[in-house]
């Protein structure tokens, strides 16, 4: 009979994020758990700050290194009335001043190619939204900008791509000079108005092969834990189960992810945007002590 089967952890190919406050870290296997957190949109600069002092406190208190995130437009709201942020001009501002403030490192997301040039002068990570993540103008931009810089881009799965169809994405990247990158998971659609996470296919991620054009293992994989929470097209507002985000959150970290992505909001039920799907600070809180423990005990075995 065959012996066990035993679950090796892929090639190490972390990659690294540039540190404007401190040394540089690497994000990938045998590296702490990266947290990137905040709220959905950036509402205002007392917000951003609140709740991003908050979830730096819970990362240093559970040793995990933590990056700012925040969108200054949200540009693919369910209805056009919805409010979007304060635009690229003063969100870069705010961003900037949280990371000064905060002593943390911060990211945003793109939807334009002549947005990444600017955004890449603040953030160290610079994310490529689901809907997009094939947009081969958006994805070269992005990989010029970060290049240049030695910065990180992230680029979420399509709700549409299957784990392997993300090797496209990767490929764009690095034939436009980036293969810093990171990979987010935030959930599959299964039908109309529902989401399902196949951890399955977080591990096909983890172990994603893109040697047939490139010297590097498989690139570092993130887990969104809460817009994987999403019921879209639910209604004039995505819907969602937050009470579900942090059994989520450890599946993937008892999965193998390399970082976890979390919006948070001292009330959601206010938020701009997400709000069915943003966890409370505090539950944000347990979820990164809770995940701290599980990969230390993890690392321990």
């Amino acid at each position: 009979m065959d012996g066990p089967v035993r679950w090796r952890m892929p090639l190490d190919a972390p990659c690294v994020v540039p540190n404007p406050h401190g040394s540089e870290f690497a994000v990938g296997p045998s590296r702490p758990l990266l947290v990137i957190g905040g709220p959905c949109t950036l509402e205002s600069l007392e917000l951003g700050l609140k709740v991003g002092r908050e979830l730096k406190a819970s990362c240093e208190a559970a040793g995990l290194p933590y990056v700012f995130k925040a969108s200054f437009d949200k540009a693919n709201r369910s209805s056009a009335g919805s409010p979007r942020g304060p635009g690229l001009e003063q969100g870069l501002g705010w961003l900037e001043q949280i990371g000064r403030e905060l002593g943390c490192l911060v990211t945003t997301d793109i939807h334009l190619p002549e947005q990444a040039e600017a955004v890449a002068e603040v953030v160290s990570i610079i994310q490529i939204p689901a809907f997009l993540c094939r947009q081969s103008d958006l994805l070269e931009a992005a990989a010029n900008a970060a290049a240049s810089r030695e910065l990180v881009v992230n680029v979420k799965k399509g709700q549409f791509l299957s784990p392997a169809e993300m090797l496209g994405p990767v490929r764009k990247l690095h034939e436009a000079g980036c293969d810093n990158v990171l990979l987010t998971e935030r959930g599959t659609f299964f039908g109309y108005h529902r989401l399902v996470t196949d951890f399955i296919g977080v591990g096909d991620m983890i172990e994603l092969d893109r040697s047939v054009f490139c010297d590097r293992g498989p690139a570092p994989v993130c887990f969104d834990a809460t817009h994987s929470l999403q019921l879209p097209g639910s209604g004039a507002q995505t819907g969602g189960r937050p009470e579900r985000g942090p059994m989520l959150a450890m599946a993937a970290v008892a999965a193998g992810v390399h970082a976890l992505f979390i919006e948070s909001h001292p009330k959601p039920s206010e938020a701009w945007s997400d709000g069915a799907t943003q966890l409370p600070i505090e539950t944000a809180a347990s979820v990164i002590a809770q995940a701290a423990k599980l990969r230390a005990c993890m690392d321990s075995v």
